[in-house]
């Protein structure tokens, strides 16, 4: 299930959201340059990535933060970002943009600390916005667990877009970054799980005061888990099909 839109629309503009975004796109472009040899783009992540045993050993702390705003490449910075613009504007809109920022940054070291916990001695770099975009999903899970979310069905063939409700969604994505985490070794590289991992549990963690003023469980009876605001509603999205030639 990938994620494209939700029928939650933000009541303010979301600054910081829109800041993040732009950051990191920024950052991505200044790491371009590096990217077209393997010695210069290791140099650049040496100098800003977080190394698990740079931290626990070298005692180098620069890369929890630094990290967070470089990407591997650019599907990775894009899917990070879709993900952010979807459920950022709504977090934004509910804890004000500073308590927003505070949430997203404290995600993002949470999610570093997770990945140094998994494996404290990996010499394998970590990069990404994933994490603290993890307590971004988890703080929105918590405050609108039934707002509508469109996502893109992809079966071999088969192609759907179909509204499913964001505990549904947010629970099965973080379901499958526990499951791989426990059975991907963690030193092998590819995707820091434990990272996404200790991002979303932050997420949710520190999003607790602002739903606890609001009522807790009270709050959810009220609004019914969904936006305390009509949805958006959207116009059916239809999948082109794609018809067979005949050579």
């Amino acid at each position: 299930m990938f994620p494209i839109r939700d029928h939650n629309p933000s009541g303010s503009t979301p600054w910081v959201t829109w800041a993040l975004i732009l950051a990191n796109v920024a950052v991505f472009l200044i790491q371009m340059p590096y990217m077209g040899s393997p010695g210069a783009q290791a140099a650049f992540f040496r100098d800003w990535a977080l190394y698990p045993v740079a931290v626990t050993l070298g005692g180098e702390y620069g890369g929890i933060l630094t990290s967070m705003f470089l990407h591997a490449g650019f599907l990775h910075l894009a899917g990070n970002m879709l993900f952010l613009w979807i459920f950022g504007d709504n977090l934004e809109d509910a804890l004000g943009s500073f308590g927003f920022l505070a949430v997203y940054l404290a995600a993002g070291v949470a999610a570093a600390l997770a990945q140094i916990a998994a494996d404290p001695l990996s010499a394998i770099p970590t990069v990404g916005a994933s994490g603290a975009i993890g307590g971004v999903m988890g703080g929105y899970v918590l405050l609108f667990p039934r707002a509508r979310i469109d996502v893109l069905l992809i079966f071999v063939v088969f192609f759907r877009v179909i509204a499913v409700p964001a505990w549904l969604m947010l629970g099965f994505w973080f379901a499958i970054q526990v499951f791989a985490g426990l059975g991907t070794p963690t030193d092998g590289g590819g995707v820091a799980y434990w990272a996404h991992v200790g991002g979303f549990a932050a997420g949710l963690i520190l999003t607790l005061p602002a739903w606890l003023r609001r009522g807790a469980r009270g709050y959810w009876q009220v609004t019914r888990g969904q936006p305390p605001h009509p949805e958006a509603e959207y116009t059916a999205t239809r999948i082109p099909r794609v018809k067979r030639r005949r050579w």
